[in-house]
């Protein structure tokens, strides 16, 4: 029987690919709905060939300053050198990567220094590969541990966890939850209300485990009040209930300390950790609990197997990868960096936002995750404006973060993020190398783009797709 081999690309026909062939395959194999939006924005005119540090540079040239950082998962900069240094050494040597039969030495290497930058007793690590993973596993870990007589969840208003079944049944988002048949029992309370969660826990004893962000990234980076992580540590130990925080945004050193929640001096009871864990380069996530939620679920020799990652969770090369990274965060005072670099960040966009407090609401953040929320224009945008906004997409409604998103791509070569649950608030999570000129140059791009008022802003929005 001979095979016949249908019409496939090659690796060298993808430097061949132009812009309208790559939007043609999006359109007809991945997601026509995603082509959409990159056109209402003009993202669709942009095809990046490299990456490096703070910067993409894209099919003509442009040098495209990266402040969305992967939502976070750019961490160390693109294409770090030490990075690419020892995942090329790892395939020079030939190791190998998948093991089951034997003992992972890269894997045990891992989980020791994971172990060694958490504080307390997180000392146990399930490797997997995305956020997502991370926070299933931390629920059947919940539930293994307290019984099907606790087998409930608390999480947050404005949370946003994954879209895997479980984490999406923990995540607060109607647009993202109604097509599916997701998990019961959770309740949600209001982010930084601990008199809800304790109202909750003292009401229900199925209450389990508590699922909250210490910063909520999908929310527009909202900030819970001082204590708060504390009281809930407390009222979780009152109750017998578990503490997990899911730390896959504003963990990993991007808030000016390895965690968010070592700001309050508090240890969870399990963390979930993933996007810059894998130094930009590998798909890597854990999450890390403590030795005696550990051994009581997991211990024994009959559970031991009970739950583990896809065949792919804790690869050699995904591994090391992983352990150069946390090296690098020390090695050259990222941490310290985030916090320096975004304190001055935070500062100059406060400056801005007294010099344009009718286009901008609020700003707020912490080390380099930053939000700034402009104020929504649905009742004050002048009726022409308002229909002229709607024509390109009736969910940016009054919203002009798309627009300013747009122009500082196309204008200034300047990527900032946007938000799942507030289309008014503008995210920066850029890498933890950024410095205080590339602040300077988007701040000044801003300034020139704001001066020109809400009109002024549309209209070169319009001119820009015309």
């Amino acid at each position: 029987m001979n095979i016949v081999k249908p019409n496939l690309l090659t690796i060298e026909d993808i430097d061949r690919l132009g812009t309208k062939e790559i939007e043609k395959i999006y359109t007809d194999h991945i997601n026509p709905g995603q082509t959409k939006y990159f056109k209402i924005l003009g993202f669709n005119k942009k095809l990046i060939i490299r990456a490096s540090g703070v910067y993409y540079f894209d099919h003509e040239g442009n040098k495209i300053l990266d402040l969305m950082g992967g939502f976070g998962s750019v961490g160390l900069g693109h294409n770090h050198p030490r990075i690419l240094a020892a995942r090329k050494k790892f395939q020079e040597e030939e190791r190998h990567e998948i093991g089951m039969g034997f003992y992972s030495q890269y894997a045990a290497a891992l989980s020791k220094n994971l172990a060694a930058i958490c504080p307390g007793d997180l000392d146990y690590s399930l490797l997997c590969n995305s956020g997502s993973e991370a926070i299933e596993g931390a629920m059947k870990m919940v539930e293994k541990y307290q019984g099907p007589a606790k087998s409930k969840f608390i999480f947050a208003h404005n949370s946003f966890h994954g879209k895997t079944r479980g984490s999406l049944s923990i995540t607060d988002s109607s647009y993202l939850r109604s097509s599916f048949q997701l998990l019961t029992g959770g309740v949600m309370v209001p982010f930084g209300d601990a008199g809800a969660i304790e109202k909750t826990l003292n009401s229900d004893p199925e209450i389990g485990g508590v699922v909250l962000e210490p910063i909520q990234g999908g929310a527009g980076i909202v900030i819970p009040p001082e204590g708060y992580l504390k009281q809930v540590r407390e009222l979780c130990d009152k109750a017998g209930a578990l503490l997990v925080l899911d730390e896959i945004q504003c963990g990993f050193g991007r808030t000016g300390k390895m965690f968010a929640f070592e700001y309050e001096n508090i240890i969870p009871d399990i963390v979930a950790i993933a996007k810059s864990l894998g130094g930009t380069k590998t798909a890597m996530a854990t999450f890390i609990t403590r030795k005696p939620v550990y051994m009581k679920a997991y211990g024994n020799t009959k559970d031991a197997f009970i739950h583990s990652s896809s065949t792919f969770g804790g690869l050699g090369e995904a591994c090391i990868t992983a352990m150069e990274a946390i090296n690098i965060l020390y090695d050259e005072g990222l941490i310290e960096n985030s916090e320096k670099v975004g304190g001055y960040f935070l500062e100059r966009l406060h400056g801005l936002k007294n010099t344009y407090p009718n286009i901008i609401k609020d700003v707020r953040g912490r080390g380099l995750m930053i939000g700034v929320e402009f104020h929504d224009l649905s009742d004050t945008l002048a009726k022409p404006l308002r229909m002229l906004v709607s024509k390109f997409d009736e969910r940016l409604k009054g919203s002009i973060t798309g627009f300013m998103g747009s122009i500082l791509l196309h204008k200034y070569n300047i990527l900032v993020a946007f938000t799942e649950y507030n289309r008014n608030v503008m995210r920066i999570q850029a890498p933890m190398v950024l410095n205080n000129e590339n602040v300077d140059y988007f701040i000044e791009s801003m300034d020139s783009i704001l001066k020109s008022g809400i009109s002024g802003i549309i209209t070169k929005f319009i001119k820009q797709k015309i």
